[in-house]
């Protein structure tokens, strides 16, 4: 079909079914070396990493599955109350389905959420761990400080109401031109990468991204009317709702056994998980882009790395092993802006630390 992305040669895809789910994954047609399994982030699918599973193919046999939510997997609901649960064990169904005992696990954004997530369930069935931009370990918006205390007992400004609703729109109908500010192209190369970049495959990444499931159950999620700024706060449904701080919380990793080695990688110019996030209702509304906002002392930008770097301190101080790699000149998908440094890291990672 027009509207689906193509599969890059030397990658196969196809549905596997799960005891939960029928989720379609991504695999490199060459299988040999151990498992890579590769969780994108949102507004995604497993299509942003086929070029680095190509990249791998002679080293590692790797694996990208489509998300509850997003891409082609089946359309099933997201329990926003468990947090990042029902794709941790999504996961797990599925290697249970492929018969995969332990994995290298890499995730980018919301799926380096997803896989700190998975390792909190599942320690002893992964090698490593790379997360690449992840989301915050206490969510994303409505905290205030690096442990992670909500600004409002509601956690107000986390969930599906912070969502632009001309963009949801723009998705729900696959708007893929560059028309609007809010239009889908427009938000991946002015977010994703650091301008002027562009993606080689960028109508691909577009059309996946534009099979996300939209509606109040799906993406963005429901919210509720909040009495405190910026007067929304989050449901239980869907994606951003499960990233809400009021249902994740990733402090339980720091206390995990075995812990295997992390490596975190993040761009230096990232305007989506930053201390200043663009898309952080607390920086904002300190530049005077949200009205009403109370002040920084009752709603500070959430400093989102460093929460990321405070737990990953604390893996460390309790046994554990983690490398920190920031990537010049790039954003929040160095992994595709910066594609041989961040490959060779990766790769140096894997072989030298594990």
């Amino acid at each position: 079909m027009d509207d689906l992305p193509k599969i890059l040669e030397g990658v196969e895809g196809k549905f596997i079914e799960t005891s939960r789910i029928k989720i379609f994954t991504r695999f490199t047609t060459k299988i040999q070396g151990n498992q890579i399994v590769f969780i994108h982030g949102n507004l995604t699918s497993g299509t942003y990493f086929e070029e680095t599973m190509v990249e791998f193919e002679n080293d590692f046999y790797c694996i990208a599955p489509d998300l509850r939510g997003y891409g082609l997997t089946e359309d099933k609901i997201i329990d926003a109350t468990r947090g990042l649960r029902d794709w941790s064990d999504d996961l797990k169904a599925l290697l249970d389905a492929l018969n995969l005992k332990k994995i290298h696990l890499v995730g980018w954004s919301l799926g380096g959420g997803v896989s700190m997530q998975f390792l909190i369930d599942n320690p002893q069935r992964v090698q490593s761990l790379t997360i690449i931009d992840p989301i915050s370990p206490f969510g994303f918006g409505g905290t205030k400080d690096y442990k992670g205390t909500p600004c409002w007992d509601d956690y107000a400004g986390s969930g599906g109401g912070t969502v632009n609703p001309d963009f949801v729109k723009r998705i729900k109908e696959h708007d893929l031109t560059e028309s609007d500010s809010n239009s889908p192209l427009n938000v991946i190369n002015n977010f994703y990468y650091k301008p002027p970049f562009r993606a080689k495959r960028e109508l691909d990444y577009l059309k996946s991204s534009l099979l996300e499931k939209i509606g109040d159950d799906r993406y963005p999620g429901d919210f509720i009317p909040s009495k405190n700024w910026p007067y929304v706060a989050p449901g239980k449904y869907g994606p951003v709702n499960a990233m809400s701080p009021k249902y994740l919380n990733l402090i339980e990793i720091v206390d995990i056994n075995p812990k295997p080695p992390i490596l975190w990688v993040r761009g230096d110019s990232d305007l989506v998980v930053s201390d200043n996030s663009l898309m952080d209702f607390g920086y904002l509304g300190k530049l005077g882009i949200i009205p009403n906002y109370p002040g920084e002392n009752v709603y500070p930008p959430q400093p989102m790395v460093t929460q990321t770097r405070f737990i990953l301190n604390k893996y460390r101080e309790n046994g554990g092993q983690f490398y920190e790699e920031v990537i010049k000149d790039s954003a929040h998908a160095p992994h595709i802006e910066k594609f041989d440094e961040f490959n060779t890291l990766l790769k140096k990672f894997i072989k030298e630390k594990v």
